[in-house]
């Protein structure tokens, strides 16, 4: 089958991540629940998949991981711990609803860093004049799910650094396939999900946390129980209630499989996949391609 839209989940995942699904399913219960084995098989999964994680992005604790339901519960928690209603933010002229939504529902006032497509320095400087403004935190998507278009993130957040205002990245469509190094561009947050370059299953995500954060949801942790407010610490401040143990099993197991490929190895191969398929589309008389030859890195 030819499969295209991996864009919105990559359909056809690797044998181990089947595999994972079966195996949690044999042998794993709930996390932090209890000391028998089927419970200690879950807590040492969880740990496994955070540190691998950790390794891909280069995030220096493995606690800073923190497993999400997909992308978009990723952004909710870190919108809503930065933006108050009424606040402003910066955001790019690409911004999945996922993002724009919640700042909505917030009411937030949203500034626009509005430049050309495949124009970097034009959205650097798009970027420069709204941080001017003195934003609560920007948003920024790293690769348009719509266009492709690849934002320059590293001069974004270094942007930010230098403004001294929070910055969010949406790595929907480039985690896993581009490189993104969590300690060089110290983000506030990285979301995203699990289904898409990470060859998990739909319903994972993650959030990669170097801020301040507030619990989108407050329920049972497996620690801290007699307290009735969340915990202060990560991941539990962020993980209520029982974990997709199953999902992160599987996705641990896709994390392991773009390690191994390694993350240019994989872009390489899409690349030339890519330009396969529009040399092949051209030579179609009724229809016309508009492609942008690929950039090896």
């Amino acid at each position: 089958m030819i499969y295209l839209d991996n864009a919105a989940t990559t359909f056809q995942k690797p044998a181990a991540v089947q595999r994972a699904v079966m195996q949690a399913m044999r042998t794993m219960s709930s996390p932090g629940r209890g000391g028998y084995a089927a419970a200690q098989q879950a807590e040492e999964t969880l740990f496994r998949c955070r540190s691998a994680a950790a390794a891909l992005f280069s995030v220096p604790s493995v606690e800073q991981v923190v497993f999400t339901m997909n992308a978009t519960h990723a952004l909710n928690i870190a919108i809503k711990s930065l933006v108050r209603p009424g606040g402003r933010v910066v955001i790019s002229g690409y911004e999945h609803n996922a993002v724009t939504r919640p700042l909505h529902a917030l009411g937030a006032e949203v500034i626009v860093a509005a430049a050309p497509l495949f124009s970097p320095p034009e959205t650097v400087s798009a970027f420069e004049r709204a941080l001017a403004l003195r934003p609560d935190a920007a948003v920024c998507t790293h690769v348009s799910n719509v266009f492709g278009d690849i934002l320059p993130i590293e001069r974004i957040a270094q942007l930010c650094r230098r403004a001294d205002v929070p910055l969010i990245i949406d790595a929907s469509q480039s985690a896993g396939a581009l490189p993104l190094d969590f300690s060089a561009l110290r983000p506030a947050f990285v979301a995203m999900p699990g289904h898409k370059g990470l060859y998990g299953p739909q319903g994972t995500g993650l959030l990669l946390c170097g801020h301040d954060v507030l619990p989108l949801l407050e329920g049972g942790t497996g620690s801290a129980s007699l307290r009735q407010e969340m915990p202060d610490f990560l991941p539990d401040r962020l993980e209520c209630g029982t974990l997709n143990v199953v999902g992160a099993a599987s996705l641990c197991a896709g994390i392991d499989f773009v390690r191994r490929q390694t993350v240019a190895g994989l872009y390489r191969h899409e690349s030339r996949l890519c330009e396969l398929l529009c040399d092949s589309l051209a030579d179609v008389p009724e229809i016309t391609v508009y492609r942008k030859p690929g950039v090896a890195y």
